[in-house]
């Protein structure tokens, strides 16, 4: 039987989430409290997808196939009871077999959280603490320029020549909660630091080290030696997953 299984976590524990060889990871986790479940069977999960090193998610999803009879609450309860307390299963839902959780995503939603206000020594690994102010109105003339359908090879990490670094970006937007700023995309896909390698342009941008217009001139270039810094991974967030 195949199920559907939507989860958070907070990643600052974690090497990210692909399971890696004698490596702490998110996927480890959720393998090993599926196999207690499903009576010691190796039990593989296939997500939507995976999130850097201190990256976290509010909402991911996975899909898994298990022989043991189940319900949906009470695989849920199960598997929560096997999982660290940074781990969390939100909901499962049986689904048909040719259900695939990562090739019937229509679209991904990512924030970026920055605080340029006082250091909040709880949020340390969760939210980005920048210490300068920031141009947001620049920022966000700055933000549009990666909405549509574009190359992203200019801001992806460890881009090979032949990879396909073309995605659609459906809506880029920033809002500011008194001393916060959020960083929000959505579209059908996102490639290795893309989000974190824009966010990290845009900062730039907010310095007013280069202009709104050389954004949208970067990432034409297809160059990710243009690009700049990556921003740090704690104010990353997966956000949402729509199918």
């Amino acid at each position: 039987m195949r199920f559907l299984i939507k989860f958070s976590y907070d990643g600052t524990a974690y090497a990210g989430f692909q399971s890696q060889k004698g490596l702490n990871t998110i996927q480890s986790k959720l393998e090993e409290a599926l196999t207690e479940v499903n009576n010691h069977k190796k039990t593989p999960i296939t997500a939507t997808g995976r999130t850097d090193k201190g990256v976290h998610a509010l909402c991911q999803y996975a899909h898994a196939d298990i022989d043991v009879s189940i319900t949906e609450k009470k695989l849920k309860r199960a598997l929560n009871s096997h999982l660290p307390n940074d781990i969390h299963v939100i909901d499962t839902k049986i689904v048909e077999d040719s259900f695939h959780a990562r090739y019937n995503v229509k679209e991904k939603e990512y924030c970026y959280r920055l605080n340029t206000g006082e250091y909040n020594p709880l949020e340390r690994n969760t939210v980005f603490q920048y210490n300068y102010s920031l141009d947001i109105e620049k920022m966000k003339q700055a933000i549009q320029y990666f909405v549509g359908t574009h190359d992203f090879r200019a801001f992806v990490t460890d881009n090979k020549e032949k990879e396909n670094c073309v995605r659609t970006i459906t809506s880029a937007s920033i809002t500011q909660e008194n001393e916060e700023i959020r960083f929000t995309f959505k579209g059908d896909g996102f490639l290795r630091y893309q989000v974190r390698n824009m966010v990290g342009i845009l900062i730039r941008v907010g310095e007013n080290k280069i202009s709104p217009e050389t954004v949208e001139k970067i990432l034409e270039s297809k160059d990710r030696t243009k690009s700049g810094k990556t921003a740090p991974p704690e104010g990353l967030y997966l956000v949402n997953i729509t199918y």
